[in-house]
């Protein structure tokens, strides 16, 4: 066995590349095979006389090298090769693929990346939108049949959703609304306006914060659950197996988790207006002497009715969001796990997107409506 080599000689401005050795994988090291410099020719010949033995390996290698030395792989003319050789050569030439080829680098990759993005971005809308148009239809179909609705699913994601989030949800605004309060106690201090915290506080609490943030907390908690468990159902083909049994998806999954969201969201919402309340109250007693009784005296006073009904009606809103999004991205997984990891991801940013984009066109059609 000899060691595989390349042997260049110019000859009246030709090329001719003599290959000698064993061109096979178990005689191919980590080290490729001697190839001395080659001056550039018009016409280039690989005389295979030399070459005791070759499989698709040696092939590849020895197209490779010849690819690396900007020898035009097309151009070169076979000599002197057995016919079981020039077959494999051959073959190994004619699927070498362009990946493996010099590439130019692309021109306009940020024009040709932003074209794709946005032609992502316009596909995902558009299957969204025929999401909902499902989702729709299937509604329709179930109030003419109200037996087929799954009131046993509906209270097991309620419980989900709702039950199992309360003690977070409390705490999360509990908490801020302690912050909140001490924040703007230290500015009212300085004037003599301690009183007015609760009139920030009840404010900001009830028709910003509590909405907002309880939707965040449902999007990054009840969302991506929601997406993990659909993605893992069609992973497995519990999803096509519920088609089998004659029955629609989107009434057995979807249905029942979004309207649980659209009655657990508001309840949420309501029991975080207090919880903020509440922290409020008890920063405003022990650091700017307001004392629970007169807060909740100046409450009364402040906190009108349209301020806390402006803040629930938000959450049906952001809940019918946060349900789409989830279900829809469930129902995209791939049949892998990497993709129920990517769309899980997505679910909670696309929340979280729309809820604050959403807030943002409530908060300006309010001031504009002067409500």
């Amino acid at each position: 066995m000899t060691t595989p080599a390349i042997r260049p000689e110019s000859i009246d401005n030709k090329l001719y590349l003599h290959a000698t050795g064993d061109w096979r994988l178990a005689q191919l090291g980590p080290e490729p095979p001697q190839f001395a410099s080659a001056p550039s020719a018009k016409d280039n010949y690989l005389d295979g006389a030399g070459i005791t033995s070759l499989d698709t390996s040696g092939a590849l290698t020895l197209l490779k090298l010849l690819n690396e030395r900007n020898i035009p792989l097309d151009t070169i003319t076979l000599s002197n090769f057995s016919t079981a050789h020039q077959a494999i050569f051959d073959l190994v030439r004619q699927n070498f693929t362009a990946s493996q080829q010099r590439q130019p680098a692309p021109r306009h990759r940020l024009l040709v990346q932003a074209g794709r993005t946005a032609s992502s971005v316009g596909l995902h809308l558009a299957g969204m939108v025929n999401f909902i148009g499902i989702i729709s239809i299937e509604a329709a179909s179930l109030l003419r049949q109200p037996q087929r609705f799954r009131g046993k699913e509906l209270a097991n994601q309620i419980e989900a959703i709702f039950v199992y989030a309360l003690p977070l949800a409390f705490t999360m605004m509990f908490l801020l609304g302690l912050v909140f309060a001490y924040l703007l106690g230290i500015q009212a201090r300085q004037y003599g306006a301690n009183i007015f915290v609760v009139d920030g506080s009840a404010l900001a609490i009830c028709r910003e914060l509590a909405p907002v943030i309880v939707a965040i907390l449902v999007a990054g908690r009840s969302g991506a659950a929601i997406t993990a468990q659909i993605g893992t159902m069609k992973v497995y083909e519990e999803i096509d197996a519920i088609r089998v049994l004659g029955l629609s998806p989107y009434t057995v999954l979807v249905l029942p988790r979004l309207l649980a969201l659209l009655i657990a969201l508001p309840l949420l919402v309501f029991v975080g207006d207090i919880a903020g309340l509440l922290g409020s109250m008890l920063i405003s007693d022990q650091q700017l002497s307001v004392t629970p009784i007169t807060f909740i005296n100046r409450l009364e006073q402040v906190l009108e009715t349209k301020t806390v009904v402006i803040g629930l009606l938000k959450a049906p809103v952001f809940a019918a969001f946060i349900g789409v999004i989830a279900c829809y991205m469930g129902f995209t997984v791939a049949r892998d796990a990497r993709s129920i990891g990517l769309n899980t991801t997505s679910t909670v940013v696309q929340s979280i997107v729309a809820v604050i984009l959403l807030d943002a066109v409530f908060a300006i059609t309010l001031v504009k409506l002067g409500i």
